[in-house]
């Protein structure tokens, strides 16, 4: 790669690395599970920069290839980790609401379909239009508005949200 182009792409990474972060660590439900996802869609990225650089939105290319790497990521996972931040052994909880609906919404998160999860984190935590999403997932708006429905309605029935809900916590 040539010094500019490599000094483009540095820069580039710089400005999106905590962006393209959080939404992989929402993607995947862990840390490192979402560096590791990180990584390897910007080594893709590299690989075709200049591609990437030369397309209109080289954001949106690069998220496309972040989502697919995690789907494909998915599909080679045969045996399903079950996280968790709660430790069966405590005596009574700390107290921690806001620890408590926050690990809620990741573990409601961690339920969805993995086309349900990119919508939703997309749509609401990356505040990102339908058009715009649907051209990140490579489908129509009526896909993303039906899965939008569908997560949404799963996310309200799920147990911590709906416990978080009668707290006086917000609700999705």
């Amino acid at each position: 790669m040539k010094t500019s182009a490599e000094a483009d792409f540095r820069a580039f990474v710089a400005s999106r690395w905590p962006r393209m972060l959080r939404t992989a660590h929402l993607l995947t439900g862990h840390h490192h599970d979402a560096e590791d996802l990180v990584q390897a869609a910007l080594a893709k990225a590299y690989v075709k920069w200049d591609r990437v650089r030369r397309a209109d939105d080289p954001d949106a290319y690069v998220w496309r290839i972040m989502i697919n790497t995690n789907t494909d990521r998915l599909r080679r996972t045969r045996l399903r980790e079950w996280l968790t931040t709660r430790i069966p052994d405590t005596a009574a909880p700390d107290g921690a609401d806001g620890v408590m609906e926050r690990g809620a919404v990741l573990d409601a998160l961690a339920q969805l379909p993995p086309r349900q999860r990119a919508v939703i984190v997309l749509r609401y935590l990356e505040d990102r239009g339908e058009r715009e999403v649907a051209s990140l997932l490579g489908t129509g708006v009526g896909t993303v508005r039906s899965h939008t429905a569908r997560a949404l309605k799963k996310l309200r029935e799920h147990p911590g949200i709906h416990a978080a809900h009668t707290r006086g916590g917000p609700r999705p």
